[in-house]
C-alpha cells in the first residue's frame, strides 16, 4: 500500500485539515507525492518568476501572513513522477477530487486544471494541474 514520504508528509502537514483529509485518503489508493504545501513569500516569489504561478505574494492560495498558520492549496503528482505524462495527471486530478467529494463533501475543491470547475478542460488560459485548493471565504 502506498504511503507518503516523510518529505510529502512534513509538506502536507503545512495545509489546513481538509486538504490533510483528502490527499491522506488518496495516498493509500493512488501512489502520490506532495510537491508543495505552504509557501514562504521567497518560494512564493521564484514561483511567480519561473512561471509556475500567475499570482505574487500574498495572493496564491499557498501563501499565508502567518508563519504558523496553514495554507489553502496543495500541489501534488502521481509518483513516479513524469511531467509529461498530461493524461495520467489528469486522471489523478479526477480521482483527488472524486475523494474530496466524499471525504469532504461540504468544502468546495478546486483543480488547477479546470478553475472555473465548469468541467471543460479546454477553457484555461493557465493550466496548473498538480495544484488543488478548498475555497474559502
Amino acid at each position: 500500500m502506498p504511503r507518503f514520504s516523510r518529505s510529502s508528509m512534513a509538506r502536507l502537514m503545512t495545509c489546513r485539515a481538509p486538504l490533510v483529509a483528502v490527499m491522506s485518503r488518496v495516498v493509500l489508493r493512488y501512489d502520490c507525492t506532495i510537491l508543495c504545501g505552504r509557501r514562504s513569500r521567497a518560494e512564493q516569489d521564484e514561483a511567480f518568476r519561473g512561471g509556475f504561478s500567475k499570482v505574487e505574494w500574498p495572493d496564491s492560495k499557498h501563501n499565508v501572513e502567518n508563519p504558523a498558520a496553514l495554507a489553502n492549496a496543495v500541489d501534488a503528482i502521481p509518483y513516479p513522477i513524469n511531467w509529461n505524462d498530461l493524461a495520467g495527471i489528469r486522471h489523478f486530478a479526477g480521482f483527488v477530487l472524486g475523494v474530496a467529494s466524499e471525504v469532504e463533501p461540504g468544502v468546495i475543491f478546486r483543480w488547477g486544471g479546470d478553475w472555473d470547475r465548469d468541467r471543460d478542460l479546454n477553457d484555461q488560459t493557465f493550466n496548473d494541474l498538480v495544484h488543488f485548493e478548498i475555497m474559502v471565504e
